[in-house]
């Protein structure tokens, strides 16, 4: 066989004892064992992505194991940015759902990020999502604009969940539930929340860079860069800026 034709047919194999794969392992040619050992890195690095998707699941399956079905991951992103809002986002997924790679969404890229939103979006149970301005993160804090996200997000739910995940936040609800420190990192369920909320919240910060383009919102999606800051000390701020933010409430300069 042609080294193409060995790495076509490599490709739709998965275990190490299948018969081509040991039969190949003669072949002395250079390319050919450059292949085997790609293969064999592929398949190191598919297993470790199932292993790391199984520990993430440990909170799932434990609380499916007591017979709860519906099982809701809360999270939310925006918290710190001196503009736009607060996103909540709560995902129930399928007990049989799989996503090699799904993390906390500070750790994906952006098209990563993007991408497995899709694949959220098409697969899961139920999906909700809430956003809290920042004219109300003013007014009440950004702590208690959170909360008031993510509960928000939970009334989105259809069909209602019957158990909680969610991340660092203890929330008062008529649900059962536990708050899981870096849950994002911890579970499938509170990982893809993660997702879904970034991804949001990116987009219709792009949007708003659209009628604010001396901001730069597509860019750093109104974190507090040293580019940011220079926007709003030479152009003022915008209604999506925070008021009560430093170091906006330090010297505000209205546009």
């Amino acid at each position: 066989m042609s080294i193409k034709q060995i790495e076509e047919q490599l490709e739709s194999i998965g275990e190490d004892c299948h018969p081509f794969l040991q039969k190949i392992k003669d072949d002395k040619r250079k390319g050919v064992q450059n292949l085997i050992l790609k293969w064999q890195r592929q398949q190191d690095k598919e297993k470790n992505l199932r292993n790391k998707f199984d520990e993430m699941n440990l909170y799932e399956r434990q609380y499916r194991k007591q017979g709860f079905q519906l099982i809701a991951g809360i999270d939310e992103v925006g918290r710190g940015p001196l503009a736009g809002p607060v996103v909540a986002a709560a995902v129930i997924l399928p007990e049989n759902f799989f996503l090699a790679g799904i993390d906390d969404s500070k750790k994906l890229s952006e098209k990563k990020r993007e991408e497995f939103e899709e694949l959220i979006q098409k697969e899961a149970i139920a999906i909700g999502i809430a956003m809290i301005q920042p004219a109300e993160i003013d007014e009440i804090n950004i702590y208690e604009s959170t909360k008031k996200a993510m509960m928000a997000a939970i009334s989105c739910l259809e069909p209602k969940p019957d158990f909680l995940l969610i991340d660092a936040m203890k929330l008062t609800t008529p649900y059962s539930s536990e708050s899981i420190i870096k849950g994002d990192a911890k579970s499938v369920s509170i990982a893809a929340a993660s997702i879904v909320a970034k991804v949001a919240r990116d987009r219709l910060m792009k949007e708003l860079s659209k009628s604010y383009p001396l901001f730069g919102f597509e860019q750093h999606m109104g974190y507090g860069t040293k580019e940011h800051i220079r926007a709003i000390q030479q152009y003022g701020i915008t209604p999506h800026h925070r008021k009560s933010f430093a170091p906006i409430k330090d010297s505000i300069s209205i546009e």
